[in-house]
C-alpha cells in the first residue's frame, strides 16, 4: 500500500510542476553569460514536454476547469455477487450476494483528487464489519483507481445448481454468514486521444466536454483476493432445507480459504456523447488478460496441493450521464468490475459495483477565469 500511496504521490507532483514549471521559468535570474552552466542534456526539455503534456487541452473540444476545489454530496448503492463452481462429475455452482447496501455522504475535491466518506444507511449503528476505501485520480492523460473492498458476513444465497435434475429453489433466499471475501488492488490507464477525450468530464466532473469524443485506453493492474468459505455450514443449510432430497457437495466445493493474487494489462474504448449544452453521456469498457497465482486450503489436501497459476479474462465498464455547467454539475454513474479465475477443479466470479447519484458544485475561482464570470 506504501508503493501504491508513493505512485499517488509523484502523479500529484507532476500535476503541480506542469502548471508551475513555466511561472518558475520566468521568475528564474537571468545568469551572465561567463557564469552560464552548460546547456541541459535534451532528455530533459523531452522529461519537461511530456509532465507539460498532463494538462494540455484541445479547448474546442474541452472546456477546463474554472476553479479549483468542488464540493459533492453523493448517495451510492452497492452490489456484490459471488459464485463458486465445481468442475466435478456434478458440476455444481452456487451464487451468493448480500442486500444492495446504500450509503450517503460527503466528498470534497482538489484539482484531480477527490475523497469522501459515505456511512450506511443499512447500518446506523456502525455495527457492520464491513469496509471500503475507494481512491481515483483523473488526468487527461492517466488515471489511477485503488480499491480496498472487505465484505461482511451478510450474504444471501442466491441460487444453487446441484446437479441435473435437482430442484434447489428452495435454497434461494437464505441467509448464509459462512462466506467473507476481500479485495485489494489498482488500476493504472492511459488515454491516447486525451487532447479532445476528457474521462474526468464524465467521472469527475472537472471538465466540460463540448464535442462528442473517444479515446482508446491501455494500462495495467494488480489485484489481491481472498475467499473464506464455510463449506460445512453451507453442507448442513443443504440438509435442513432439501431433507430427504438433499445431495452432498462437489469436493471441488471443499475449500477453506483462498487467495488469489493478480497481474493485468487492459484495454478498452472509452466515448462521451454530448447530446446536449452542458449535457453528457460517457461509457468505458475494458477488458483486461490476468495471470493469477492462488494458494489455499481444500477438505484432505494439504496447503500446498492447492497452488497454481493460471491465465484469465476480466474486465472493468463504466457508464456515466452528466449535466454541468462549471459551477453546479449533477448526475449518475454506474461502475463495475468482475474477476474471473477458472481451473480443473474449481472456478469463481466476483462481480462488485456501484450507482452512484450525486450533486455538487465548484469553486475557489482561478485568476486567469475571474474577468470571464
Amino acid at each position: 500500500m506504501r508503493r501504491l500511496l508513493f505512485l499517488l504521490a509523484l502523479v500529484c507532483a507532476a500535476s503541480v510542476c506542469a502548471q508551475e514549471t513555466q511561472d518558475t521559468i520566468l521568475s528564474t535570474p537571468v545568469q551572465k553569460a561567463d557564469t552560464l552552466p552548460s546547456p541541459p542534456p535534451r532528455k530533459l526539455s523531452l522529461i519537461r514536454r511530456i509532465v507539460r503534456g498532463f494538462d494540455r487541452l484541445d479547448k474546442r473540444y474541452i472546456e477546463p476547469q474554472h476553479y479549483v476545489f468542488a464540493a459533492m454530496l453523493q448517495a451510492t448503492r452497492s452490489y456484490d455477487f459471488y459464485t463458486l463452481r465445481s468442475s466435478g462429475a456434478s458440476r455444481q455452482s452456487v451464487s451468493f450476494g448480500p442486500d444492495a447496501d446504500m450509503r450517503i455522504g460527503p466528498y470534497a475535491g482538489w484539482k484531480w483528487i477527490f475523497l469522501g466518506y459515505t456511512f450506511s444507511l443499512n447500518n446506523i449503528g456502525f455495527s457492520s464489519d464491513k469496509q471500503e476505501f475507494d481512491l481515483s485520480v483523473y488526468s487527461s492523460q492517466i488515471g489511477i483507481d485503488l480499491f480496498y473492498r472487505r465484505t461482511g458476513s451478510d450474504y444471501k444465497l442466491r441460487s444453487a445448481d446441484l446437479g441435473s435434475h435437482v430442484d434447489a429453489s428452495m435454497l434461494n433466499g437464505t441467509p448464509f454468514d459462512g462466506l467473507k471475501s476481500g479485495i485489494t488492488g489498482f488500476n493504472i490507464y492511459y488515454i491516447f486521444n486525451h487532447g479532445r477525450f476528457s474521462y474526468p468530464a464524465a467521472f469527475a466532473q472537472s471538465t466540460i466536454q463540448k464535442i462528442s469524443c473517444g479515446s482508446w485506453l491501455a494500462g495495467f493492474g494488480y489485484t489481491r483476493n481472498s475467499i473464506e468459505f464455510d463449506h460445512e455450514l453451507l453442507q448442513s443449510v443443504i440438509n435442513q432445507k432439501m431433507r430427504e432430497k438433499a445431495v452432498p457437495l462437489d469436493s471441488g466445493l471443499m475449500f477453506k480459504s483462498v487467495r488469489y493474487y493478480d497481474f493485468s494489462l487492459s484495454g478498452g474504448y472509452a466515448y462521451n456523447w454530448v447530446f446536449a449544452k452542458n449535457w453528457l453521456l460517457g461509457a468505458s469498457v475494458q477488458a483486461a488478460i490476468a495471470h493469477k497465482q492462488s494458494s489455499g486450503e481444500v477438505e484432505g489436501k494439504d496447503h500446498r496441493g492447492f497452488s497454481f497459476q493460471n491465465i484469465n479474462l476480466d474486465g472493468i465498464g463504466r457508464f456515466g450521464l452528466v449535466y454541468n455547467n462549471m459551477r453546479w454539475y449533477a448526475g449518475t454513474s454506474v461502475i463495475f468490475h468482475t474477476y474471473n479465475y477458472h481451473k480443473s477443479r474449481f472456478s469463481t466470479n466476483n462481480t462488485f459495483g456501484s450507482v452512484n447519484m450525486y450533486v455538487g458544485c465548484n469553486f475557489g475561482l482561478k485568476k486567469k477565469y475571474r474577468n470571464q464570470e
